[in-house]
């Protein structure tokens, strides 16, 4: 996979500064201790979050060695624990709506919250994120996010045609228009597109119905189900001429690279997709993990974030957003991550575009799954 360009140098006095302040765990007592024998650190994520752009520096001077185990859906991420020995996982990467379900089964360790810095959060949402507390007691800690919304090939599809997700049944596009592999973010979308807005998971069986009617009317335009790296594939090749499900978290590595693609927030509302981190139950390593989530919340760690060669995401922490802007303001341009910009994610959110991902509220993940299945094999 193409790697993302790093950022420019720190050269400026308050750059500097900034980097230093927040990188707490660059200064661990690991440093220079050449002797010391490596720390495993078994780590269950997303494809690319234990790759060296990512944890290397915290590797090198914490002598700490990352072993990740990669999956795709919240739904794989659960089964993968739940066939595992507790203690098996040191640090979990969850998306946001499955950490409830951690909680409640148990897999995960609670946090303190006096070690995460929740007044230097973006947004007041992501310092008590829903579901990521019990009662007040924190169990997982928010480190990125990005949008789900209209991803098309600039070629095939306007811009005036993708401000809706209408542009998916384009006769054009018979045959070329592709899913990302996991219900949650394309019945999303295809309930934003029934218009119920802020509903679009609490769904009583007459609005699940024409859910489930819309998504099939759509399955003559597919041309294919992909994990990740078909997805990618799929729009680089132009085989996809637009994705279902997936926004700049996949269309930003290739648009980097000059490729005709593009994702847009459409008028019917995105999706927010938020990963977070959580301490693995019986962990032996929970104090290292507690000084990786740190780094990672660092201004630092919130550039490393943002670049990540595997997928892009946005920054949560106002030090990150700032520092950003100084080191690689093309990003930060790209990604509209900078002081009023119109388009920028927190102004997205705040005036009502954006709904966080969830899970069904009226069904369960089983019903939805079902219907998943049998989409796909219509």
């Amino acid at each position: 996979m193409t790697q993302r360009n790093k950022a420019a140098p720190f050269a400026a006095t308050r750059r500097q500064a900034l980097k230093l302040g927040g990188a707490v765990a660059l200064s661990a007592p690991f440093v220079g201790r050449a002797w010391a024998s490596t720390t495993e650190i078994n780590m269950l994520a997303w494809y690319g979050h234990g790759e060296p752009d990512i944890v290397g520096a915290f590797e090198e001077a914490n002598n700490v060695k990352f072993v990740p185990k990669y999956y795709a859906g919240g739904d794989n991420m659960l089964g993968l624990i739940a066939q595992s020995p507790p203690g098996t996982y040191d640090v979990i990467l969850s998306d946001a709506e499955f950490v409830q379900q951690l909680d409640a089964a148990g897999y995960i360790e609670p946090l303190d919250a006096a070690d995460y810095p929740l007044d230097d959060m973006l947004y007041p949402d992501f310092q008590k994120f829903p579901g990521h507390w019990s009662d007040d007691t924190l169990m997982s800690m928010m480190v990125r996010f990005g949008h789900l919304g209209v991803s098309y090939n600039t070629t095939a599809v306007s811009a005036e045609e993708a401000e809706s997700y209408a542009c998916f049944w384009k006769p054009e596009l018979k045959g070329k228009v592709g899913h990302f592999d996991w219900h949650l973010p394309t019945l999303g979308q295809m309930s934003l597109y029934n218009g119920n807005g802020a509903g679009l998971w609490d769904l009583d069986d007459a609005a699940w119905a024409k859910v489930q009617e819309t998504t099939m009317s759509l399955r003559p335009q597919v041309g294919g189900f992909f994990d990740f790296g078909g997805t990618f594939n799929g729009l680089k090749n132009g085989e996809m001429l637009a994705m279902v499900g997936i926004g700049d978290w996949i269309t930003g590595i290739l648009e980097k690279d000059g490729a005709p693609v593009a994702s847009v927030i459409p008028k019917e509302g995105g999706i927010q997709w938020t990963e977070s981190y959580c301490i693995g139950k019986g962990s032996e390593k929970a104090d290292l993990v507690k000084t990786f989530i740190q780094y990672m919340l660092s201004p630092e760690g919130q550039v490393k974030s943002a670049q990540m060669a595997a997928y892009p995401g946005n920054i949560v922490t106002k030090g990150g957003f700032e520092l950003l802007g100084e080191v690689d303001p093309k990003e930060a341009a790209r990604t509209h991550q900078l002081p009023g910009d119109p388009m920028n994610p927190i102004t997205l959110i705040d005036t009502g575009r954006i709904h966080y991902r969830d899970i069904p509220r009226q069904q369960s993940l089983e019903d939805w799954n079902d219907f998943w299945s049998e989409y796909k094999n219509a």
